[in-house]
Formats: structure tokens, C-alpha cells, sequence
């Protein structure tokens, strides 16, 4: 770490991370019977990479069979590749917000298994949240199922307390950070370039600034050093902003967790208590299928 880096101060935070039953992260070649096992599988779809976990069953802390990534451009080998030896799910649940063509792709190679894919989509409540926002069909299925999951989160960790508030943030391709009240309510979120479009942004529209990716620090003092610090604290600046609102609006100070592919990033450069949570989006994607699947009337196949 170069003295630069060493100067933050970075506020304490919880890493959570998905756990494997055994050690390989990609699939544990666990033998299941299809006439008793309710195997489930989870995908994240987003614009950079397809992120999958296949769960012992539909339902929050479950045990986790096997787990992997693959960029967009290599989704076509998962069936030949990294699904080949997997038990056959008998449930699936997906996010994706990367469009109709990769949608399509993906469910192409789920044809190995007997199954019928279903997707996640925005709603005006779902499983203890209420959406607020002025179209709910139009919030993105990500944000949306990654919101559910850290309420989830959030009321396991009161365990029967006061629920609290919460910030949510996802920090990828776009970051998104949620506002969402004690009582569960999408109240508003943000918007943002992630890093790589901001350092796009600026090469494309600024001459000279084609230089390489630099180190975060307090005052940076060469052009590597100020893109990336710059990109980074705007980020911060937005959750902090965020945090305030929250804790204006509702009296009371949120919960906040981050996600998402470039959140390990964020870690060192925040100045709020956060948690980072590596599978939230799967704990959304669980939440809703165990509930639905226990809803008296409403069948797996209602979940999209």
C-alpha cells in the first residue's frame, strides 16, 4: 500500500461474502434426489458479467451447492462449462437488467435441465417492502431485489427489535443508491456512472487525460492519482449525501450496505459505518422465492 493510501481512515465495516458448503467455489459435485431436494437456482444478470448460486433450496440461508461468474461474452459455454456437472435445479429465480438478447442467451443454456425460467421484476410491494417509486414497474429489477434483500438482512439483524432504515448501494457498471424508510418504503434513490464510464467521460471529452488508472488519496498530486481519487470520492459524496437524507427524514440512523462487483473498491474511501455484502442480490432473489413459494394460492410460476 504506498503512503498515499495509507493516509484514509476508513470507517469500520462488515464484509459479507457467500459461503460454499466445502471448497470449491464453482461446484461442489453434490449428488441430490430430484424426488425429495428443492434445489434453487439464483441469477444476476448484469451489464458487465452473469453471477450464479445454486442453493440446497428456495430459501433465506440456505446452503450454497456451488457459485460462479463469467463475463456477458462467455454465457454461451455455461452449459458445456460451468453448469455441465451441476445437480439439476428444480427451482430458478433471475435478475437482469442487461436487455432481451442476453436474456434470451441465458435461458438457451438452461435448456440442459428440466426447468422453466422465471425473472424477477419490479413491483408495488414485495415481500415487506413497498415500492414508492412513481412508476414501480420502471424501478430496475436489480435495485429493486437488492433493496429486498437487505431488509431482509436488516430484520434478521434487529431480531425482533426496531426495524431501522436503510441506505442500499450497488456500486457497478452504474451506481444506484436507495433510501428506504424504518417501515420498509422505497422512498427515492440515485443514479450514477460507476467508475470506468467516469474515466470514459473524461477521456473521450477532455484532451490529454488518456492516463493510467492512479491511487486514491486525500490530495492527489498528479493526473492518475486526481481521476481516480475524483471518480472515487463522488461516489462517497453521493452515500454520505444519501446517509443525511436518511437520517433527517426518518430520525433515526440507517443501515447501510453496499454491494456489487466494484464494492471492495469503495470500502477503504467511506466515511460511514457500512456493511458489504457480496450476495445481496441472491438474498433478495431467496427472500422472494421463499415467500412466494409459502404464499397459500400463489404458485412458483407467478414469481415473472
Amino acid at each position: 500500500t504506498s503512503s498515499k493510501a495509507s493516509r484514509a481512515m476508513p470507517m469500520p465495516m462488515a464484509i459479507v461474502e457467500p459461503k460454499a458448503v466445502g471448497a470449491c467455489a464453482v461446484c461442489l459435485g453434490v449428488k441430490t434426489d430430484s424426488r425429495t431436494s428443492m434445489t434453487f437456482l439464483a441469477l444476476d444478470v448484469g451489464n458487465t458479467r452473469l453471477k450464479w448460486g445454486l442453493y440446497e433450496s428456495p430459501k433465506p440461508g440456505a446452503a450454497l451447492l456451488g457459485h460462479g461468474a463469467v463475463f456477458l461474452e462467455n454465457i454461451d459455454r455455461l452449459a458445456d462449462e460451468d453448469w455441465r456437472d451441476l445437480p439439476e435445479p428444480t427451482h430458478m429465480l433471475g435478475c437482469i437488467v442487461a436487455g432481451e438478447a442476453i436474456r434470451r442467451r441465458v435461458e438457451e443454456q438452461m435448456e440442459l435441465w428440466d426447468i422453466t425460467p422465471h425473472w424477477a421484476v419490479s413491483s408495488a410491494a414485495e415481500a415487506g417492502m413497498t415500492n414508492g417509486y412513481d412508476h414501480p414497474t420502471r424501478l430496475g429489477a436489480d435495485r429493486w431485489v437488492a433493496m429486498i434483500g437487505a431488509h431482509a438482512r436488516m430484520l434478521r439483524h434487529v431480531n425482533g427489535g426496531a426495524p431501522q432504515p436503510m441506505v442500499v448501494v450497488m456500486v457497478g457498471t452504474a451506481v444506484t443508491v436507495e433510501a428506504i424508510d424504518a417501515n420498509g418504503k422505497f422512498l427515492g434513490g440515485l443514479i450514477l456512472p460507476g467508475h470506468g464510464i467516469m474515466l470514459r467521460a473524461l477521456e473521450s471529452g477532455t484532451a490529454g487525460l488518456r492516463v493510467p488508472t492512479g491511487e486514491v488519496c486525500e490530495f492527489p498530486t498528479n493526473t492518475s492519482d486526481a481521476l481516480t481519487s475524483g471518480g472515487t470520492y463522488a461516489i462517497a459524496g453521493a452515500v454520505e449525501r444519501m446517509v443525511h437524507h436518511v437520517r433527517q427524514h426518518c430520525g433515526a440512523e440507517p443501515a447501510c450496505y453496499m454491494t456489487g462487483g466494484a464494492g471492495w473498491k469503495m470500502a477503504p474511501s467511506m466515511s460511514v459505518q457500512f456493511e458489504l455484502v457480496d450476495s445481496l442480490i441472491f438474498d433478495g432473489l431467496l427472500e422472494i422465492a421463499k415467500q412466494r413459494l409459502d404464499r397459500v394460492g400463489a404458485p412458483f410460476s407467478s414469481l415473472g
